[in-house]
């Protein structure tokens, strides 16, 4: 049987963001894109050290360390009785690497991973001999009553090995006081390693946030995280992390990576007028929907400074957006960008390509669409399916998933393919796209216009850069 782990010690914890690694194929956003903390471990640090913990963070991703690397720098954390790893699908293997490793290292030390793909493919990573124990869904409490030694049988949310059995816990109710929940570890993060993606931000130093969980869209190829269900932090609390983070670093600049920012419309109402009646000094950018917002709130968060908006558009063909359930409109399209454009927020959006009924056809319908919607920037993406989606059990029943290797799962790699949509196709769609929307002089007229100081040209510069590489190699 598991032995239970004394209570009432205080304990140390390591944790560990797993370095980024995209696979083999030409990638744009390689190129040019950001560097950003795992909130879930920095919240799940926090939760930690107000229980009295000793915890320590290391981000492999911001910090440049190979997983080859991680081994050397794990030895110097001495015993820890804990070492938890977060993990998406492209990085579990990663994760495993250095979870194999920290075993090798400290035999004794518990191992614990936690994340998207741990939630959706439990029994896979479970398997790992060097994995012990596995956070499903949210993990604040559930580790926090796994450090405390609380009997694992009793720890809802967790999965295990008990004699070569696994063992699935019930689920965890969700944390439905989002404010209860303390701000995240910062003062154990590199916070000096952190940046946005190249033409998503006007000043630095800039930082991630979220204002809710969850997601209300049902879109087959995205996870149904925290099992559909939203939930929302107050404007107030919010607000008071924002001034934490100006005050004891400096920030100037956010970015709200919650899958849909303008859900709840009053808690963001009240947000932008208490950034508006304070003056906050900050500027701002968000992800959401295009059925989730409206003419007033887009003046209203262009008032509060909000300067960038990304739209999931995915497909300019209307039976892929059925096929896919992403129940919006081309039109309900044209109008937000329309919008966004007269409050003066620039947009961004975002398209895939090889969903449900692609063909080559309607991959040059959202090209030309995506050209003529003229957005500040669009992001071209490759369909991915991820273990966990409605996509992937699709895909994986009709053959079509050509490789089940972790670290293909990118937006830019080609595991996926159709009928009459080969990997070549794909490829050299995803290619025009960037050139066909980039490198229209209008676009680069745009971009030139827009660059106000030494800061910004080298922003411009380093994404022309990258575009180049990526389309064109070395």
């Amino acid at each position: 049987m598991i032995s239970k782990i004394s209570n009432g010690v205080k304990k140390k914890i390591l944790l560990i963001n797993p370095p980024w690694v995209i696979g083999e194929d030409k990638n744009l956003w390689k190129q040019v894109a950001s560097s950003w903390p795992s909130l879930g471990l920095a919240y799940i640090a926090a939760v930690l050290e107000k229980e009295g913990h000793e915890v320590f963070y290391l981000d492999c991703s911001a910090e440049h360390i190979t997983v080859g690397e991680a081994e050397e720098v794990i030895k110097k954390y001495q015993n820890p009785d804990f070492i938890g790893l977060t993990a998406t699908t492209p990085l579990i293997n990663n994760a495993l690497a250095i979870a194999k490793a920290a075993k090798k290292i400290f035999p004794r030390t518990k191992i614990v991973l936690g994340g998207i793909h741990p939630s959706v493919m439990p029994e896979e990573v479970i398997a790992n001999e060097a994995v012990d124990f596995l956070l499903i869904d949210e993990g604040e409490e559930t580790m926090k009553e796994l450090v405390l030694g609380k009997n694992p049988e009793e720890i809802l949310g967790l999965c295990y090995k008990d004699n070569g059995q696994i063992i699935k816990n019930p689920l965890r109710p969700l944390i439905q006081d989002l404010d209860s929940i303390p701000f995240p570890a910062y003062h154990l993060l590199p916070m000096d390693k952190y940046y946005p993606a190249i033409g998503s931000y006007k000043r630095l130093p800039a930082m991630i946030l979220l204002a809710t969980r969850g997601c209300p869209g049902r879109c087959t190829f995205c996870y149904r995280t925290f099992r559909g269900l939203v939930r929302k932090r107050s404007a107030k609390n919010i607000i008071e992390e924002i001034k934490f983070l100006q005050k004891n670093y400096g920030i100037r600049e956010f970015a709200f990576y919650d899958d849909t920012f303008t859900l709840f419309k009053n808690l963001i109402r009240e947000f932008c007028e208490i950034l508006i009646n304070e003056k906050t000094d900050i500027s701002w950018s968000c992800f959401t929907r295009v059925d989730y917002i409206n003419k007033g709130l887009l003046e209203l968060m262009k008032w509060a400074g909000c300067h960038l908006i990304l739209f999931g558009v995915e497909s300019a063909d209307e039976q892929i957006l059925q096929n896919i359930n992403k129940n919006i409109s081309l039109e309900q399209v044209r109008q937000v960008v329309k919008l966004a454009r007269e409050s003066g927020i620039e947009t961004r959006a975002s398209f895939m390509f090889g969903n449900q009924g692609e063909t080559e056809e309607t991959i040059k319908k959202t090209i030309d669409f995506a050209i003529k919607l003229d957005p500040d920037e669009a992001q071209f993406n490759i369909t991915t399916p991820y273990p966990g989606t409605e996509l992937f059990s699709w895909a994986k029943e009709k053959g079509y998933i050509k490789s089940f290797n972790w670290n293909d799962y990118s937006y830019s790699n080609v595991v996926l393919e159709l009928p009459g949509l080969s990997r070549d196709i794909l490829q050299r769609y995803y290619q025009l796209a960037h050139r066909r929307f980039y490198f229209r002089p209008k676009m680069i007229l745009r971009r030139i216009s827009r660059i106000r100081n030494w800061a910004q040209l080298k922003q411009e510069i380093k994404g022309g850069l990258g575009l180049l590489k990526f389309l064109y190699g070395n």
